[in-house]
């Protein structure tokens, strides 16, 4: 028997409702994350410089290159732990959290591995500048010894989302992220340490929201119980969970890449520049990540629907959360953009970070709503059990394209309104892409009998 509270049975109920208590945990989780993000960056900038807050602004988007190949494999475990809770599979629940924990175990290991000695010489490559280069390399070194917690909690809070439990997870990291707060001021304030000692507060609050989470299956009933001595990989569950989550993973890696060029683009324009898009980024970092818990409800509900065989659902789970990115683009995004030089403030009081933030903002927020069109579509997608599909749309629509768009629009024109435009029109094309495939892959799964794919059909 699994525990009944707090998971949710999706497959049953209410729709727009239950999408609602399941997201907005989430929500809160993610904008709680974006605000010690931000207390992060506003302790830097405002306490350590500009320069310190551009040489942590730097090092965003490589991190996520080399963290995302192994994060996207969560995405399989949501997906695998949905169907078999859907299908009251709590056998299959189990072994898939215990392989989980293992290969998200292994995967922080290595990313940590390559993190600390790759970072210099790729933060060298995409053309950092001299008077940052060193402190960007010492907020990486740092940061990447927290990525084995990161990773392992990443997954574990993953797991309790696809059985309908999104609020521990938020439990969890608001008090590792007070935690990171505290350490940062101590840390940044008291002992002036500039950017190392935000990465140490970063470190140090990723390990508490491990040992929270791991509390929480030990203590867990029924088949959401981890026990060391079940601990091992399930070679079949692996299959499953690399087979959608793999091109996760890889659409992730992509995206970071065409994003790490950006990044060299941005920091051909100097630190000023770093501070000030790294700032914006950071704003408007919360429609995207409210925006993300349509995505996590997309895909749980979905794949508790597909466990169901409850194909119907589907439809409206895709109609209710399109609904909810246009409400969200529309009322937080007119937000930002009424406030945004007072949100910009917070960062930083140098003016002309604050005004080069605001180019970027008007020109990104415009268009918004492509951005969690693009994202919720692929949800939807892999919840159904395909996932090579939306990896290949993200990948022709998004990364080549913006590759595309560097080597001959912003080649042409090489402004920061020139550069900064790649995201709305990729957003928007990828977005297409996406919505396509959705379509395609809801005829298909009408026409197969799941159980002769064993619940998952990769395409």
């Amino acid at each position: 028997m699994i525990v009944r509270n707090p998971e949710l049975d999706m497959s049953e109920r209410s729709l727009f409702s239950q999408i609602l208590i399941f997201a907005i945990p989430i929500m809160a989780m993610n904008i709680l994350q974006l605000l010690f993000n931000a207390a992060d960056m506003i302790v830097v900038g405002r306490f350590a410089g500009s320069e310190a807050l551009a040489a942590v602004g730097a090092t965003g988007s490589l991190i996520n290159l080399i963290v995302n190949l192994f994060m996207g494999l969560s995405v399989g475990s949501t997906v695998i732990v949905a169907q078999d809770y859907g299908a009251r599979d709590y056998s299959g629940v189990s072994s898939t959290i215990h392989t989980s924990f293992a290969i998200s175990t292994i995967g922080g290991i290595i990313v940590m591995i390559l993190g600390l000695s790759l970072c210099e010489p790729l933060l060298l490559r995409m053309g950092t500048p001299e008077n940052i280069i060193h402190l960007s390399v010492l907020y990486m070194r740092i940061y990447f010894v927290g990525i084995p917690a990161s990773m392992i909690y990443n997954f574990a809070a993953a797991m309790l989302r696809a059985t309908g439990d999104s609020r521990r997870p938020m439990y969890f990291l608001t008090i590792a992220g007070i935690i990171n707060v505290i350490l940062n001021m101590i840390f940044v304030i008291k002992f002036k340490m500039s950017v190392a000692g935000v990465a140490w507060a970063t470190v140090i609050s990723q390990y508490a929201s491990l040992v929270l989470i791991l509390i929480s299956f030990l203590q867990a009933e029924g088949s959401l119980r981890f026990e060391f001595r079940q601990l091992r990989i399930d070679f079949k569950k692996l299959k499953s969970i690399v087979r959608i989550g793999l091109p996760a993973g890889l659409q992730g890696l992509l995206f970071s890449i065409s994003n790490v060029l950006i990044q060299s683009a941005v920091n051909s324009f100097g630190s000023v520049m770093i501070a000030a898009s790294s700032a914006a980024s950071n704003v408007e970092g919360f429609i995207g990540t409210t925006m993300n818990a349509y995505y996590n409800a997309a895909i749980t509900f979905t794949g508790q629907s597909m466990g169901a065989r409850n194909y119907d659902r589907i439809d409206d789970i895709a109609k209710v959360c399109t609904a909810l990115v246009f409400a969200t683009w529309i009322i937080l995004g007119s937000g930002i953009f009424l406030l945004g030089e007072y949100l910009l403030g917070f960062y930083t009081t140098d003016p002309q970070v604050i005004a080069l933030g605001m180019v970027r903002l008007k020109v990104i927020l415009v268009a918004y709503f492509t951005c969690g069109t693009m994202n919720v579509f692929p949800g939807l997608t892999r919840g159904m059990g395909y996932s090579i599909l939306p990896m290949l749309s993200t990948l022709i629509g998004a990364c080549l394209m913006r590759i595309v768009w560097l080597v001959t629009v912003f080649k042409w024109y090489p402004t920061v309104i020139g550069l900064f435009a790649c995201y709305p029109v990729t957003w928007a094309l990828a977005g297409i892409g996406q919505v396509a495939i959705f379509f395609y892959a809801r005829r298909q799964v009408r026409k197969k009998d799941p159980s002769s794919i064993d619940g998952v059909a990769v395409v």
